[in-house]
């Protein structure tokens, strides 16, 4: 149905004002733009970056190593004793203070998570290379640039991420002739 008093909303293009790149996301540091997506000193070309995923980047090194410690001490207080006779001798209580104890490893890599969670990561491939684009320990802010960089993707007609394991080739085997 159209009518001649309509009006008809024009496309939104991908340059802005003056025919300069639309900036999606800026903050120090990080802009991202329909064209570049740029971390630092370190800018990427938006239509060459492909297979873009998240993750989360690895534990705090502190608390796993504090945890790790804890585990190697206690378990050699815990052989020792066993060696040497001591744990026939123990009461009730003391295997229950036993069993607390075991517990300091779990306890301090799970403190350690909490105070220091692992950071979010914005990977993807650029001429066939797997590179880390983008880390955050900030969900708002990787929230954010990764919405940017997928409507910079969309706006090149790329969709927005690709699922590394769906794209991957499936080996089968030969069927004979």
């Amino acid at each position: 149905m159209n009518r001649e008093d309509a009006t008809t909303r024009p496309l939104r293009s991908a340059r802005g004002v003056g025919g300069e790149p639309r900036l999606l996301y800026a903050r120090p540091g990080i802009i991202v733009t329909v064209d570049r997506f740029t971390v630092g000193n370190t800018s990427w070309r938006v239509a060459e970056l492909t297979h873009l995923h998240t993750t989360r980047g690895p534990h705090d090194r502190v608390a796993l190593r504090a945890a790790l410690v804890s585990a190697v001490v206690i378990g050699g207080i815990g052989l020792s004793l066993g060696f040497t006779g001591g744990l026939q001798r123990l009461t009730a209580g003391a295997y229950l203070l036993l069993g607390a104890v075991f517990l300091v490893p779990v306890l301090l890599a799970a403190a350690g998570d909490r105070w220091r969670p692992p950071a979010y990561e914005l990977w993807g491939r650029r001429d066939g290379v797997e590179e880390l684009l983008f880390s955050s320990d900030n969900e708002q802010q990787f929230g954010q640039v990764s919405r940017a960089v997928r409507r910079a993707r969309e706006s090149h007609g790329q969709g927005g991420w690709e699922d590394p394991l769906a794209t991957a080739r499936v080996w089968r085997p030969r069927r004979g002739s």
